[in-house]
């Protein structure tokens, strides 16, 4: 459904009078001379991105773990052990199952107790109550913000966003290649898939760490919004 937009003119053109002013039909995008924001980590190699990344990490109470292809499935199992197991929440994607995942989850995970569950969108009311009472969220990042250890989620029917908020732990993938420097690289991103008539989730996510909150004297307290551990792993991809 398409929403429209009535008496706008008219609105507008009464606060134009009220203040004084000639109503402009049309905002010319402001050309910067200095561009600061583009300047910070340019150059950075993706080596020197993921150096950036694992040690912001330290700040923001999040463990990561570097790995390849190969080695995922069990690195993946060591920190779901870690983490105590017993059940776990994952998207719908095809990612996990091209990252070689499929005979972890669907076969050694039962074997070991693990209860899967993968999102369904043609059940809404479960996906909420299986991701209330999971252990573990299981999620993959498209872009990584290496400045603020930031991983960007993209919601969408077969990717609730909830599978990152209401489980006790989360557990992001991330490719090497999706790791920037900063939020500067990740808006361009955006707006470029934008320009270029892509769809675009209607949610996206800028999740870093587990949740935090220092609102209350300034005293930081661990999952008060949302899981209380996360682990970020990155994946060598290039």
């Amino acid at each position: 459904m398409v929403g429209t937009i009535e008496n706008r003119d008219v609105f507008l053109s009464k606060i134009a009078k009220q203040l004084g002013r000639t109503p402009k039909t049309e905002i010319a995008r402001p050309t910067w001379q200095y561009h600061p924001q583009d300047r910070i980590l340019k150059d950075a190699t993706k080596d020197e991105l993921v150096s950036v990344l694992a040690e912001q990490c330290k700040n923001i109470n999040t463990d990561i773990v570097i790995t390849n292809t190969a080695n995922l499935p069990a690195d993946l199992q060591k920190v779901v052990e870690n983490f105590g197991g017993q059940s776990v929440i994952t998207w719908k994607d095809e990612r996990f199952q091209n990252y070689g995942l499929s005979s972890l989850m669907t076969e050694q995970w039962p074997q070991s107790n693990i209860k899967l569950y993968e999102w369904d969108s043609e059940q809404p009311e479960e996906n909420i109550r299986q991701a209330e009472k999971a252990n573990i969220g299981i999620t993959i990042s498209e872009i990584t913000l290496a400045e603020s250890g930031t991983a960007v989620l993209f919601s969408s029917k077969d990717q609730g966003r909830s599978v990152s908020f209401l489980p006790e732990k989360s557990i992001i993938l991330i490719p090497k290649s999706t790791i920037v420097p900063r939020m500067t690289q990740a808006a361009h991103w955006i707006s470029e898939k934008v320009r270029n008539g892509e769809q675009i989730a209607s949610c996206i996510n800028f999740i870093t760490g587990p949740s935090n909150s220092a609102d209350i004297e300034m005293i930081l307290i661990v999952g008060v919004h949302g899981p209380i551990k996360a682990t970020y792993i990155v994946i060598e991809d290039q």
